[in-house]
């Protein structure tokens, strides 16, 4: 098959083209710069430039795919309304050139807002979209599955972890190295499902090769961990002690952060790894916090 992916350089984007060139299938990767370029060819994939913003890009890449996995997101916080609407737009791109096809695309989207209390599964919605949740991907991707594109999920562990991660647990690591001092919120029992980056690429493999329209898979392998205990493992790595944060604390301790670090987002892979057959196997959380570099000096 031959594949269009987005985000082809990122974190989880690299690593689902190194899945599937590994399978067999052919890669078609979008990306911004000349070192991203340059580092996909070596890896074996052609070489599309573009971006989000560029919807003709998008439109030539899904037009020459027999498949598009979507990853690509600006994860800068401080402008998210405007990076979901970028969003959605890029879905809608490459959905109306998929329509009228049998071609799948996968959509990406998380966790937060899933089941608030209980374990979320594939069958929870996402939540409406509002001021104060503004991502639409799953709206977007049902809205293109309604029309007959063969559009589906995948929802990704708010950690997606592994050696060269930049993603919110480095993020609670160099808190924990300016306050000198690992925190959670509360009685930390709020959880977070997790996935190791190969494992997730795998997933997303399998749903692209097997899924089905309409569907949303779980890419966690971990189904809730204790924000306590990912505190525990930053605090052991760094020598730091781990306390518990509460009132007007917490904001001092987290910042904007603070939102995520009280999450929880705990969910279950069940569904998903019956109809994939996908069985993580590669280390857990606090295994890769312990021994992947994540408290290295200068991690």
């Amino acid at each position: 098959m031959r594949v269009f992916v987005t985000g082809a350089s990122g974190w989880v984007g690299s690593a689902v083209v190194q899945e599937l060139l590994s399978a067999g299938h052919t890669v078609i990767g979008l990306v911004r710069s000349d070192e991203a370029a340059a580092k996909l060819a070596a890896a074996g994939a052609e070489v599309l430039r573009g971006s989000m913003e560029d919807l003709d890009s998008l439109k030539t890449g899904a037009a020459r795919a027999d498949g598009v996995i979507h990853t690509a997101f600006n994860h800068d916080f401080s402008k998210f309304a405007a990076n979901a609407a970028l969003d959605r737009g890029a879905i809608e791109a490459i959905g109306s050139v998929l329509e009228g096809s049998k071609r799948p695309l996968l959509v990406t989207s998380g966790f937060a807002r899933r089941a608030a209390g209980r374990i979320a599964t594939e069958d929870d919605p996402a939540p409406p979209v509002s001021d104060s949740y503004p991502r639409a991907s799953e709206q977007a991707a049902m809205a293109l599955a309604e029309r007959g594109v063969h559009a589906s999920i995948v929802r990704l562990a708010p950690s997606v972890h592994g050696r060269g991660d930049h993603g919110f647990v480095p993020r609670l690591v160099a808190l924990a190295r300016e306050k000198g001092q690992a925190a959670y919120i509360d009685d930390g029992q709020n959880r977070w499902p997790g996935v190791h980056r190969l494992d997730a690429a795998r997933l997303y493999r399998l749903a692209l090769e097997r899924g089905t329209r309409g569907e949303r898979y779980h890419a966690a392998a971990e189904e809730g961990v204790p924000f306590k205990d990912i505190a525990g493992a930053i605090g052991k790595g760094l020598g730091l002690p781990v306390v518990a944060k509460t009132g007007d604390a917490i904001s001092d301790h987290f910042g904007w952060f603070a939102g995520f670090a009280a999450m929880d987002m705990a969910a279950s892979s069940d569904r998903t790894r019956k109809t994939l057959d996908w069985t993580p196997t590669h280390p857990g959380l606090l295994d890769d916090i312990a021994h992947a570099g994540y408290c290295d000096a200068g991690a």
